[in-house]
């Protein structure tokens, strides 16, 4: 296969947002050629990636494809296709792909239709360049790309009419307001993500000092040197953690997740892009792609201290990941916007996914090589099942959203009766999210879980074990309100079922999380496979899944199963209007969940009214300053005058030296004021 191959399926997309570009600048207005520019780039791009995915897992080879681009600094434009990208970039370009024919529909009519798609194309070529880039500033350019694409799609609609807005208008929580427009959420989620992406920036300049390469396979191969070059230094776990900072943040981890649930005033079909394909994967993707090259570079380095230092950093990726999962969980319970509800179970899942990835890395030694595989391939299960179903997910809340003219679940309800393939659509992406069997995300969600079982993650465990019972509860509770129950309100519009180019994409995805699920054995084979090919992994996985054998499994069935249940028992017989008007203690439980724990409260009291307050400070202290120093000088000139008059008639003896002093002075002022 011609390795050149490898960088069409970043650079179709590419094309597409600059075909699209001349064709705006050529005043071409007309929505069709944008349409068919954007979902023909895409395809083509998902077709190349197959092909060359298959071809990657069925020989067993990686690809290269390098072209000469820095050499002073030996870096090229290379495109590297292992295991882990094989499957990375098949699922971004098909998903992207559908996410993209959807749009046709949802944005007809749009004023900003161009834009739209222009950036649409700009955002999976970026993230297609994050999963493929062979090395990390090659990789940081595509990352920075989904960042200012997603900047320019969250704030889409930046007239900031109300409809577009996420929270409650006119809610506030510790004094602040807990409603956010389009043009502040978009700025929200460049200024969270920028923050961690210095800490990458930083971890990134020290790989380079020590390795002189920017090459991820350079890197890996030199893991063993500079893994016990800082460990002696005791600085290993720090430079791991500001590595990754980037990808916490990217990925709506703990405590960066505040960008993603107002990232909702985008157009839904952004929203399933960034939640699904691109944008908080390509954070859990660098963890997984650098993962194995810390985990072998602690072995290889033969330190014991790079052992304990690598293993702490593990720890502490399994633990931001076990903590978001649960809280974020916790916040979906109450909230009473779609598109949020499925937000919060994005960062939430996405714990999962860390959970996984850093209980791998919880024991390194050599013989547990095969249950780090295994952890890590959980991981990327996770991540697929989760891209397919909330896909699934948010492109039916689009519709959803548009039927009720509201994003308000309780505006909505019986949309079953009026719309039946939309409503086993949203019954099947949905029990995916809860974990129930035989759907994919049963699966990967229990494998996840073991991943923290095996590595004697006892509290880790016990968080996700109950996330899982949260998640299906508030996901029974989202499809009963909206498919199943009368709304609270009467709709202003009668349902209907989607037309086909929504109703086809979620569709197929919805069924996609039952065959996957129904074929998992297969499923688990070819992730297994991926993992053994991926970089500095080179082990297999097992990702079979054995209920009678593996009773950790059968007790998270238990819990999801416990939490349907109580869900469907409250929703249908609990009136919680009515008991947080009567208990203070569900009306201060319900706040605290509703306002987010008053996380992002915290957040802008510390860092945005905080830096103000200091500013104003700092202000005040320059004023009084400047004020003091430029009376000082009219007062000093008066004091001056008046002692050399008294000097002159009663001792003039001191005259002349006092004169000469005062003149200096003078001029010394007057330079200092000059060079002011």
């Amino acid at each position: 296969m011609e390795p050149f191959l490898a960088s069409l399926i970043w650079l179709f997309p590419y094309f597409g947002a600059i075909l699209m570009a001349i064709l705006y600048i050529s005043g071409v207005r007309k929505e069709w050629p944008y349409a068919i520019t954007t979902t023909t780039s895409l395809f083509v791009a998902a077709v190349i990636a197959t092909v060359v995915g298959i071809h990657v897992l069925k020989t067993g080879k990686p690809i290269l494809d390098v072209h000469h681009w820095i050499p002073w600094i030996n870096v090229n434009v290379s495109t590297y296709i292992d295991g882990l990208s094989a499957i990375m970039t098949m699922l971004v370009s098909w998903l992207s792909f559908l996410i993209g024919v959807y749009s046709v529909e949802y944005m007809k009519g749009d004023w900003g239709y161009p834009r739209y798609f222009f950036f649409f194309a700009f955002f999976v070529g970026s993230m297609l360049l994050v999963v493929s880039a062979e090395n990390l500033l090659l990789l940081f350019i595509g990352w920075e790309g989904t960042g200012l694409a997603s900047y320019a799609l969250i704030g889409h609609w930046y007239t900031d009419e109300e409809e577009y807005w996420v929270g409650v208008p006119g809610r506030k929580a510790l004094g602040l307001p807990m409603y956010f427009e389009p043009s502040h959420s978009g700025l929200r989620a460049i200024m969270f993500t920028r923050f961690g992406d210095i800490g990458m920036l930083i971890g990134m300049a020290v790989l380079y000092h020590l390795t002189g390469t920017l090459s991820i396979r350079g890197i890996a191969s030199a893991a063993g040197g500079w893994s016990g070059a800082l460990a002696a230094k005791g600085m290993l776990t720090l430079v791991l953690f500001l590595l990754t900072l980037g990808a916490f943040a990217k990925s709506a981890q703990f405590p960066f997740h505040e960008w993603l649930v107002t990232a909702m005033t985008g157009p839904t079909p952004v929203s399933a892009l960034i939640h699904a394909a691109t944008m908080v994967k390509a954070g859990i993707y660098f963890v997984l792609r650098f993962a194995p090259i810390i985990f072998t570079g602690a072995l290889l380095s033969g330190s014991h201290l790079a052992i304990l230092q690598a293993r702490e950093y593990f720890l502490i990726v399994a633990g931001i990941g076990a903590v978001t999962a649960f809280i974020l969980a916790t916040m979906a319970l109450v909230s009473n916007e779609f598109k949020l509800i499925l937000a919060f179970s994005t960062a939430s899942q996405i714990g999962y996914m860390f959970l996984a990835a850093g209980a791998a890395g919880a024991i390194i030694e050599e013989a547990n090589r095969y249950l780090f595989a295994s952890g890590i391939a959980a991981s990327l299960a996770h991540l697929m099942s989760h891209a397919i179903f909330k896909a699934a997910l948010f492109l039916i809340s689009g519709w959803a959203l548009h039927v009720a003219h509201s994003r308000f679940i309780d505006k909505m309800g019986d949309y079953a009766k009026y719309m039946k393939v939309t409503a086993i659509s949203m019954w099947l992406a949905g029990l995916s999210l809860a974990g129930i069997p035989p759907l994919s995300g049963f699966f990967s969600k229990e494998l996840t879980l073991k991943a923290a079982e095996d590595a004697g993650l006892t509290w880790v465990y016990i968080l996700g074990a109950v996330t899982a019972l949260l998640t299906a509860a508030y996901t029974t509770r989202l499809i009963i309100r909206v498919f199943h129950m009368p709304p609270y309100e009467p709709p202003e519009h009668k349902p209907h079922e989607a037309p086909p180019l929504m109703l086809v994409p979620y569709t197929i995805l919805a069924l996609a999380a039952l065959t996957f699920g129904l074929a998992w054995n297969y499923m688990g084979r070819v992730l297994s496979r991926a993992s053994e090919l991926t970089l500095a992994l080179s082990s297999p996985a097992s990702l079979a899944v054995h209920l009678t054998s593996h009773v950790a499994m059968v007790l998270g069935g238990a819990l999801t199963t416990i939490g349907i249940v109580i869900a469907l028992y409250l929703v249908w017989h609990v009136n919680f209007r009515e008991l947080i008007k009567k208990s203070v203690a569900a009306r201060i439980t319900f706040n605290f969940l509703f306002d987010r724990w008053y996380i992002n409260s915290i957040i802008y009291l510390l860092f945005v009214v905080g830096f103000i307050g200091v500013s104003y400070m700092l202000w005040a202290v320059d004023f009084g300053i400047d004020w003091f120093y430029h009376i000082g000088l009219v007062v000093f000139a008066g004091v001056a005058s008046l002692a050399t008059r008294a000097l002159h008639r009663g001792r003039p003896e001191y005259y002349n030296a006092m004169y000469l002093a005062l003149t200096a002075l003078g001029l010394l002022l007057f330079v200092l004021e000059w060079l002011r």
